[in-house]
């Protein structure tokens, strides 16, 4: 009798572990595949109107202009948000000392590729996020990869283009 209250958690172990599901780790996207997430085309020529409404855009998401050079169909766009915890900064001034590290700052960063394709303009659109220190080192440094973050991004481009064209 004694044996079977020693088995019966070894058998009721194996059982249930039998049981479980194991999802299959999600393959890393391809080039290919990042590409055509970041990327629309847009039914005009004119660059020169499509960087305008990426600007604003941008700019109405709080992102700082850095860079545009339509010559070169380049756009790159910034944005920081403070994410210093006080709690953090005090615990590692107390038990570390000035060495103590800890999060201070998101920077979005954008970039954008705008250029003529046919009757056309193509563009790719690159996010990237990075987690700052309180010594200005980088702590993580991620592309974004989410495609509704890109079709938001690429329908208000859209918007603005409309509202752009109509003058309103």
């Amino acid at each position: 009798m004694k044996n079977i209250f020693l088995i019966a958690p070894v058998v009721a172990v194996l059982l249930v572990s039998g049981c479980v599901h194991h999802s299959p780790p999600e393959k890393p996207l391809t080039q290919l595949q990042i590409r055509e997430m970041q990327s629309r085309e847009f039914d005009t020529k004119d660059t020169k109107l499509i960087m305008k409404s990426m600007m604003n855009v941008l700019q109405d998401e709080g992102f700082m202009i850095k860079n545009a050079v339509l010559d070169l169909g380049l756009l790159s766009a910034e944005r920081n948000i403070d994410i210093e915890n006080p709690r953090d900064a005090m615990r590692g001034a107390i038990f570390v000392g000035p060495h103590a590290r800890w999060d201070k700052q998101l920077i979005y960063e954008a970039s954008a590729n705008i250029s003529e394709y046919g009757n056309k303009t193509r563009v790719r659109m690159s996010f990237q996020i990075k987690k700052i220190d309180n010594f200005g080192s980088p702590v993580d440094v991620q592309t974004m990869l989410d495609p509704l973050h890109y079709q938001a991004f690429f329908e208000k481009v859209g918007k603005g283009l409309f509202i752009q064209e109509e003058n309103i």
